[in-house]
This record gives structure tokens, sequence and C-alpha cells, in this order.
């Protein structure tokens, strides 16, 4: 999935519109559903979307179109998958943690 994201800091709405494969409408209203999605402001108004947010919409897009889930069901599958993300991070950290003082032995 991340590789199709060019590697770039920011990305205008037309931009990710063409990587997505959906309309801008489409992704101006998923911003109003799914909160994490924030992109910054130019100057100008526009919208930046950062490589992140992109990743996001991407796993937005995968469930609602692919696997069919509604916008709540979206919604409660990645906060599911945050809550996932944090508890392997802290495993995560807890393994590393050993590992230092294993080492030191």
């Amino acid at each position: 999935m991340a590789d199709l994201i060019p590697e770039k800091a920011y990305f205008r709405i037309g931009e990710v519109s063409k990587i997505l494969g959906v309309a801008p409408h489409v992704i101006r209203y998923w911003e109003t559903e799914f909160k994490t999605i924030r992109p910054r402001r130019a100057k100008s108004d526009q919208r930046l979307y950062r490589k992140k947010d992109v990743e996001e919409l991407l796993l937005i897009k995968k469930l609602l179109y692919e696997e069919k889930f509604t916008i709540s069901g979206a919604k409660k599958r990645l906060a599911e998958w945050r809550e996932k993300q944090k508890f392997l991070l802290l495993v995560r950290q807890k393994l590393v943690e050993i590992k230092e003082i294993l080492d030191k032995r």
C-alpha cells in the first residue's frame, strides 16, 4: 500500500485523489467522518496531506470499498487497530528492556 505513495512531504488533494482513485469530495467527506485525517493548510488555504494521512486514507478506502464496512464499522476497526498498535509498541519496548538487561549479564 505504501509503495503507491511517492516520497514527498506533502500532497495536494488532487494528488491524493489520484493515488486513492476517488473524487476530491469523497476525501473531504472522509475528513469530516474520520477525525484522524487532519491535513495542514497552505497560505492559499489549500489542503496539504502528509504521507501518514494518505496511508490512513488508503486504509479507510480499503475498509469501505473492499471489505464493505460502514463508516461506523470502519471507525471501530481503525480504533481496534490503533489499540493493537499501542499494545505491540509496548511489548516491543519491554522486549528491548529485557534484551538490554540480558546483554549486561
